[in-house]
Parts: C-alpha cells; sequence; structure tokens
C-alpha cells in the first residue's frame, strides 16, 4: 500500500511539473501586468464613451451603423493592432418609424409599447380591437381555432430575475412566436408584455419571426407596468379595447461589416484567440450595455496585452455585425472561415451588459484541464470563481462556431441580475455602466486571453 501510494504521489508531482511548465515565472508576471494595467486604466470607458456618444444607436443598415464600422476601423488603427479589416454580412433590413398605442375602453389611457423587430406595421390608421389576456404562449397556442378573430392577443409571461439571467430563455420563447401563433388563432395584432425584469415604463423590443403561409400582424411588446395595468382590468372583468400604431418598413437585404482588429502571434500567428462582442445595437437606447460594452472591453484587453507582450498566438478582436436582427455578422463570420476554424485556439464573447465578471468556465478538451485551471488561477484576483462544469456555451455569437465544430469555447459569466432592467430599452444608456466594474471585466479578458495565446499547448476543444 505504501508503495502504491508512493508511486501516486511520484506521478502526480510529475503532471504537476509538466503543467507547471505552460507558464514560466516571467509569464506570470507579465499576466500580473496585465491585470493590474487593465485594472488602473480607464481606456475601455473612453472606448465606450466614444463609441455610445460619438456614434450613438446603431441599428443594422442605418447611417449610424455605417458610422459605427468607420468608428471601429479608426479605434483599431488608433489602438496600434497590427491587421484591421472588414467582412461583409447581409441581413433582412428593417426600420422602425413610428410606434403608439392607447387603451380606449375602458377608459382612455395611453400605452408604452415598441414594435418588436421585424414587425409588420398597421394600417396608416392603426388598429382598434378587444384584447384577449394569456399567462404563457402555451396557453394562446392551447386556444380554439379562430377564437381571436378580429382581436388582439395579449401574453403577459413574467420573466424571472437571476444572476445568470436563466429567465430570458423561457421568456423569449413568446417575443419569437408569439404573433405566428396569435394570427393562427385569427388575431389581427399581437402584444406582449416586455421581456424584462425591469419595474420601470420602458418597452423592451427584440427580434421576432414569421412564418411562411401565416398571416403577419404587428408584434409588439408592452411595458411592464403598462402590462400589469392591462393584466388588472383584464383579470377586474373589464372588456379591454386597445388602438395600435406601428409604422415599421421591410427594405429588403442589408449589409452591413464585421471589423476585425489582430495583434499577431510571435510563435504561431495563425493560431489565435478570439475575443468580441456586436457593434450594432437596437435603436432605442445607445446600446452602452447591449453591447457597446463587450466591444470596449475587448478592445481594450487586447490592447492591455500587447503593451506587455506579444503572445505566442493571436490575439483577434471581432465586432459582429447585425446579431440583434439575427447573429448574421457571426454566421457569415464563422463561413466564410469554415475552412481554418481549428486555428481558433479559445473564444469568448462579452455580451452580457458591464456588471462584474464572477464565475470562469470552459468547455474543452480533458487534457486541456489543466491548463485552463491555471488561468482560473490568475483571474482568481479578480474575484472570478472556477466554474469547473467545462460546460460553457458562449455568447450568442459563438452559437455558429458550436453549431460547425467543437470548438474551444469560454464564458466569463457576468452577473446579470440588473441586466433585463436595460436590456433592449431606450434605458440602455453610457450611465448605466459602473467604471470600475468596467475596468475589472477588462482584467478578465485580458489575463485569459493572453494566457490562452501564451500557453506552451494549444488548447483544443472536446
Amino acid at each position: 500500500m505504501k508503495k502504491l501510494f508512493s508511486t501516486l504521489c511520484l506521478l502526480s508531482c510529475i503532471s504537476n511539473a509538466v503543467h507547471a511548465q505552460e507558464f514560466s515565472p516571467e509569464q506570470i508576471q507579465q499576466v500580473t501586468q496585465v491585470r493590474e494595467a487593465a485594472l488602473n486604466s480607464d481606456l475601455s470607458w473612453q472606448i465606450l464613451e466614444s463609441l455610445t456618444t460619438e456614434v450613438g444607436p446603431r441599428l443594422p443598415g442605418t447611417k449610424n451603423d455605417k458610422k459605427a464600422v468607420e468608428w471601429a476601423q479608426s479605434q483599431f488603427k488608433a489602438l496600434g493592432f497590427d491587421k484591421v479589416w472588414i467582412e461583409p454580412a447581409t441581413f433582412p433590413h428593417w426600420r422602425r418609424y413610428h410606434e403608439s398605442a392607447s387603451i380606449t375602453t375602458p377608459s382612455e389611457q395611453p400605452l408604452h409599447l415598441t414594435a418588436l423587430g421585424n414587425s409588420v406595421s398597421t394600417p396608416k390608421s392603426g388598429i382598434q380591437a378587444e384584447v384577449v389576456f394569456f399567462e404563457t404562449l402555451d396557453e394562446l397556442i392551447a386556444s380554439p381555432e379562430g377564437s381571436l378573430k378580429g382581436k388582439i392577443a395579449f401574453i403577459n409571461y413574467r420573466m424571472n430575475r437571476h444572476i445568470d439571467g436563466n429567465g430570458y430563455g423561457p421568456a423569449v420563447k413568446a417575443r419569437n412566436s408569439g404573433a405566428v401563433e396569435a394570427a393562427k388563432k385569427g388575431a389581427v395584432a399581437y402584444m406582449m408584455r416586455s421581456v424584462s425584469t425591469s419595474h420601470h415604463r420602458f418597452a423592451h423590443t427584440g427580434g421576432s419571426h414569421y412564418k411562411a403561409g401565416v398571416t403577419k400582424i404587428p408584434a409588439t411588446a408592452v411595458a411592464n407596468p403598462d402590462a400589469d395595468q392591462l393584466a388588472r382590468l383584464i383579470t377586474a372583468g373589464h372588456k379591454v379595447k386597445v388602438k395600435l400604431n406601428i409604422q415599421t418598413e421591410d427594405l429588403g437585404e442589408g449589409t452591413s461589416y464585421n471589423v476585425i482588429g489582430q495583434f499577431n502571434g510571435t510563435q504561431y500567428p495563425e493560431q489565435y484567440v478570439l475575443i468580441g462582442g456586436h457593434l450594432d445595437s437596437w435603436d432605442l437606447g445607445t446600446g452602452a450595455l447591449d453591447d457597446g460594452a463587450g466591444v470596449a472591453l475587448t478592445m481594450a484587453a487586447a490592447k492591455h496585452i500587447s503593451d506587455v507582450k506579444r503572445p505566442k498566438r493571436s490575439v483577434r478582436v471581432v465586432l459582429f455585425a447585425a446579431e440583434e436582427l439575427g447573429l448574421w455578422g457571426a454566421k457569415a463570420y464563422f463561413k466564410r472561415h469554415k475552412d481554418t476554424l481549428d486555428n481558433i485556439v479559445a473564444a469568448a464573447e462579452s455580451d452580457f451588459g458591464a456588471d462584474v465578471v464572477y464565475g470562469f468556465e470552459s468547455n474543452v478538451a480533458a487534457a486541456a484541464l489543466p491548463l485552463v485551471r491555471e488561468i482560473a488561477k490568475q483571474l482568481a484576483p479578480l474575484n472570478v470563481q472556477y466554474i469547473r462544469k467545462n460546460t460553457a456555451r458562449g455568447g450568442p455569437d459563438l452559437i455558429p462556431l458550436k453549431n460547425t465544430m467543437s470548438a474551444p469555447i469560454f464564458a466569463l459569466h457576468q452577473d446579470g441580475t440588473d441586466y433585463f432592467d436595460y436590456h433592449h430599452t431606450a434605458d440602455d444608456t453610457l450611465d448605466k455602466v459602473d467604471p470600475k466594474k468596467l475596468q475589472q471585466n477588462t482584467a478578465a479578458y485580458a489575463v485569459f486571453a493572453m494566457m490562452a495565446a501564451d500557453a506552451k499547448t494549444r488548447i483544443t476543444g472536446k
């Protein structure tokens, strides 16, 4: 038994010695430099302030979207990236022009609502109809055929609040397909409670979809306090009528651009760590949280790394186009690079606001886990906890990558407790970002990207 124990100890010591060689003491000191530099720099704030102030909202296909593409190229070049380029991405070009609504019966009351992305218009004079109340999408689907003829369907599903935003998936189902299901039952328009945890009177927009062969009806989201008002009136037995006027336009196929900046690696420049966010935003706010923060902090993180050293592998920052309308930039990027996707040694996207990073999780081959633990050790001083599940999903723009190959995906989990108070609203503005929290995010991404790019062995996917 003693001999077996000694053998196991020896094997463990050998294993630890091998893994310890992934990063030399000098490399760890450089990681510390990068972490401290990011924590004491306002670079990410400066970038975010510039984007949200000088460009503003960036709905795909608008003048501001084009301006954002130019802005991003200029920023990359000013930061000294070795390579800066753009790649086209096409998307369904949609525009919002006017939206208004009011309760007309049993009393006149204004409603705060917004058209969902891709919604069709009402007639120029609007629509006035009785509202039929549902708690969930499933309840609407189960309603009798023809029961909504000439009426407005209203779903009042309440999203729960959680640090990891786990209420978003269930709530967003009604946004994605509610208008289709309502139209199947004969509805002339669709309203839903905003996909939101907020008590403020802001309506939350977001993408919605139609189905071939099903009549397209106007699709809207109502501010949560107004959704409560509608629910109270209907529950009290009142016959509630609402007038809607939504004016939008389908402009056909549009073109925008992924904007990419890269610091080249010293030994394996063709291999790269991919970090980034999406450059576009909805048109209601200035897209500070969604996703200006992700854009700014990943650009700054790469710059902080380059100021200390150039890692063995490249660090590539991808600012994806047209995410809000359906991940169109991401689809274009991973399709364009499909023959070289195995050059990606690690990928992480920041697209969940700007609150602190509290957890670090991987989705990699088992052989890479010792290296992942080394990265986690250097993230610990930032109060980032290592989540050992090894099932990270990454940000939304990485979905096409995951669907294509078993890539090494990482998640730097941000506190999303309050994120859906502001998400997709007019209230998504710069003042909602805490500069100190943005610095912590930047430092976390810088540590992760630097170590993934500079390790002795490359990280591989499952």
